[in-house]
């Protein structure tokens, strides 16, 4: 009777989230694909010889596996030397770093692809080198996107790793870029794996980076959808490379599952504070060229690929068609030239904020139960399936539109399931689609902490007469709590940011800053263009509080992120 009640607990909290996201990622996601493919109510494959016939598409599928690999390449070269020095030395001011670094990764996209236009144009510092509109600006930006991804996954698992083997083979002999070669690189390569993939897949589905500096020359299949969807109102088109979407990230999220596998039983065999950190030596006797090779590329990248498109933005802020001076800041208070907006940017800002302590409230709740659930290690063939799946299951809206799953809100969400009710007018839907989003960066960043916990833990608590509720207080929560700093931290960041559905979902009167930053640049006179760089400088700043603020509540943990 105690196994049938505990089963009951485990399966209810199975249910919570996967009724989450069936009724707000499959079905909305769902229903625009079977739009696309069914014709008269019957279905109707026609679509994929028609769209697979076209020049177009497969100029789209090359461009997009080009800049993702490409892009994928160079992040992981230059964010391993990142992930050593942030991760495995010790220096004044490496929080303050850490946090600097996660700050692209949630910042909008729109922003970032304004950042790096307006360095690359031939105005800006870097105009000299002709990239505007190139291949090369969008790898850049997905560069600049992802880098932090590459230096947390891969630094947080190198936190954890024994230094004695790497100083056994030095000891023997070995120099020292032999012996990170043959001892420490094969080590990390679960992380490296790990990592490689995720980045794929997000330089596979980058959105608005790509729409802002490619254009139509660049584009990828995800704004090809939007293309298809939104232009040209050719739904079968777009349900056909929905599905080819769905493949790559099928293929990427297979790939990153196995690595997070091998990472995630690695992670058990060290724990942050029994691996002594080395102080970084740059100079004197203890000097290192492995240190100087790491402080260089790191500091090339951050100062070049980071720091200069935020610096850019923030000095371009200032400039106004009277001068310099906070004209654009004092602006913000308005509604823009002639009336760009329905509402000021502050009043945007702070529905912004609203939006996203209700999202991150929600994925947080939904990704801390599925983190919970799949962490267990069921003795049942079966049900450890299920686990796996289920873990595979919520990685999906991490590689699915995010243009897609707003799009289907619109669609699927009018009565859904036979209810006499309108969802897409609920203040809640912008919040859900972000939480939509946020959910798999929290299970990412508090799995892999609950799946580290010794199973003997576990074991001892039950001998003893642990309830399981007990267990999970006293053995799990403890443990997990490190982590859940950086869950609301990257939730709350990333709801803030988000722009892919809620450019759909926003209505005129109740905008976020994503769209108000978004529809500002979009509008003629130099006082629109102004006012939204000194909004993208205000959430910028946002982001960089919050994300300070979580790598100091993050107490050690090591989370995918």
């Amino acid at each position: 009777m105690r196994g049938l009640g505990r089963g009951l607990v485990w399966g209810l909290a199975a249910a919570v989230p996967l009724a989450f996201l069936g009724l707000f990622f499959a079905l909305p996601v769902g229903s625009l694909v079977l739009r696309g493919f069914v014709a008269d109510g019957g279905l109707d494959l026609g679509g994929f010889a028609e769209v697979f016939g076209r020049p177009r598409t497969w100029r789209i599928i090359g461009l997009t596996l080009a800049q993702a690999t490409v892009g994928t390449a160079i992040a992981v070269l230059v964010g391993i030397p990142g992930a050593y020095l942030l991760y495995r030395c010790q220096f004044r001011g490496r929080a303050a770093l850490r946090a600097f670094v996660i700050v692209p990764f949630v910042l909008p996209t729109v922003v970032v692809g304004v950042a790096f236009r307006s360095v690359l144009a031939p105005s800006g510092p870097l105009g000299f080198l002709d990239w505007d509109g190139t291949f090369a600006a969008v790898v850049a930006a997905l560069v600049f996107f992802n880098y932090a991804v590459v230096v947390r996954t891969v630094g947080g698992f190198w936190a954890h790793l024994d230094p004695r083997a790497e100083q056994a083979a030095r000891s023997l002999g070995a120099p020292p870029w032999r012996a990170f070669l043959t001892v420490t690189l094969p080590a990390l390569t679960p992380a490296i794996a790990s990592a490689a993939s995720i980045v794929f897949l997000f330089c596979a589905t980058a959105f608005g980076v790509v729409l802002v500096l490619g254009g139509t020359g660049y584009g990828t299949v995800e704004t090809e959808i939007w293309v298809q969807t939104t232009q040209f109102l050719d739904l079968r088109a777009a349900a056909v490379l929905s599905v080819v979407q769905l493949v790559v990230v099928a293929v990427a999220l297979g790939t990153a599952g196995r690595a997070r596998a091998r990472r995630e039983r690695a992670l058990q065999l060290g724990r942050p504070e029994r691996v002594a950190h080395r102080r970084l030596a740059l100079r004197g006797p203890e000097r290192s060229a492995g240190d100087l090779l790491a402080v260089g590329v790191t500091a090339v990248v951050v100062v070049v690929l980071l720091a200069l498109p935020l610096v850019t933005v923030l000095v371009r802020s200032f400039r106004t068609p009277t001068g310099w001076g906070l004209g654009n800041y004092v602006n913000l208070g308005t509604t823009g030239g002639s009336n760009a907006l329905s509402v000021t940017v502050w009043e945007a800002g702070l529905n912004s904020l609203r939006i996203a302590v209700d999202a991150t409230v929600m994925a947080v709740v939904v990704g801390g139960l599925v983190a919970l659930v799949v962490s267990r290690r069921p003795r049942g063939r079966g049900t450890r399936r299920a686990v796996r799946a289920l873990d595979a299951v919520f990685m999906l809206p991490l590689g699915v539109s995010a243009v897609t799953v707003g799009f289907g809100f619109l669609i699927a969400l009018d009565r859904p399931l036979g209810l006499d009710v309108d969802l897409r007018t609920h203040p809640l839907l912008i919040p859900v689609a972000q939480a939509v989003v946020a959910t798999p960066l929290v299970v990412r960043t508090v799995l892999p902490v609950l799946r580290a916990i010794d199973s003997r833990l576990h074991e001892a608590a039950a001998v003893l007469g642990a309830s399981p509720g007990r267990v999970l207080r006293l053995v799990d929560w403890p443990i997990a709590a490190r982590s859940l700093g950086l869950a609301v931290g990257l939730a709350f960041a990333v709801s803030l940011g988000e722009f892919g559905a809620t450019s759909f979902l926003a209505r005129p009167d109740r905008p976020t800053l994503p769209v108000v930053i978004f529809r500002l640049i979009g509008r003629p006179g130099a006082e629109n263009l102004g006012m939204a760089l000194a909004a993208s400088v205000l959430l910028a700043l946002v982001t960089a509080s919050v994300m300070a603020l979580t790598e100091r509540l993050r107490a050690g943990a090591a989370g995918e992120f």
